[in-house]
C-alpha cells in the first residue's frame, strides 16, 4: 500500500542543507505509488536551488509554486513566480530551466514530470550529461569525458572479443 503522502505535512526523503542546494525534497508521486508521473515537493531556503540550468530529452515537467517566490531561469530569461504560479518545461532545449530562491522567505514548489526512462538531461552551463535510468538512478558524464560514438562501439566490441564464451566450445 502506498504511503499516502501529504504536501502540507511532508516527510522529507532528502535534505540538502549545503550550498548551492539548501533544500528538502519529498517524492510525493513515488510515495503515492505513481508509475507514470513523478511529483516532487521541494522546500527551498532563501539563497538555495534545486537544479542547475538543464533540459530533458525524454521528459516534460510542470512547476507549481505553493509558497514563496522562486526565480525561474529559462531560455527567455529569468523571472519570479508568486504562489499559485504554474510553468511548463517541454522536453528539449526550449524547455531548459533552473529553479532558485533568492528569498527572502523559503519557497515551496511541486514539480510534476512524466517518467520516461531512459532520459538524458543536459546541463547547459557545465556541459555535463546525465543518463537517467530510473527514479534517482543513472550516471553523470562531466564535460570532456565523452567519447565519439563509433569509438565507444568499437571499444565495446573489442572488450567483448577477449572473453571466452561457453557457446564457442561446441
Amino acid at each position: 500500500m502506498p504511503d499516502e503522502p501529504n504536501i502540507h505535512q511532508p516527510e522529507w526523503d532528502a535534505e540538502m542543507p549545503d550550498a548551492p542546494f539548501r533544500a528538502k525534497a519529498m517524492r510525493a508521486g513515488a510515495r503515492a505509488g505513481s508509475q507514470e508521473l513523478g511529483a516532487t515537493l521541494y522546500e527551498i531556503e532563501a539563497g538555495g536551488a534545486i537544479s542547475p540550468y538543464h533540459f530533458h530529452h525524454a521528459n516534460e515537467e510542470l512547476l507549481i509554486v505553493l509558497a514563496g517566490s522562486p526565480e525561474i531561469r529559462t531560455p527567455g530569461g529569468r523571472r519570479r513566480l508568486d504562489a499559485g504560479g504554474v510553468m511548463a518545461f517541454s522536453r528539449g532545449e526550449d524547455g531548459a530551466h533552473a529553479v532558485t530562491n533568492p528569498g527572502p522567505e523559503p519557497a515551496r514548489i511541486l514539480l510534476v514530470s512524466t517518467m520516461h526512462f531512459p532520459d538524458v538531461a543536459e546541463h547547459l552551463d557545465t556541459g555535463a550529461l546525465l543518463a537517467i535510468t530510473g527514479q534517482a538512478a543513472g550516471k553523470v558524464f562531466p564535460a570532456g569525458s565523452d567519447v565519439p560514438f563509433p569509438d565507444a562501439v568499437l571499444g565495446a566490441i573489442e572488450a567483448g572479443d577477449g572473453e571466452a564464451r561457453d557457446d564457442d566450445a561446441a
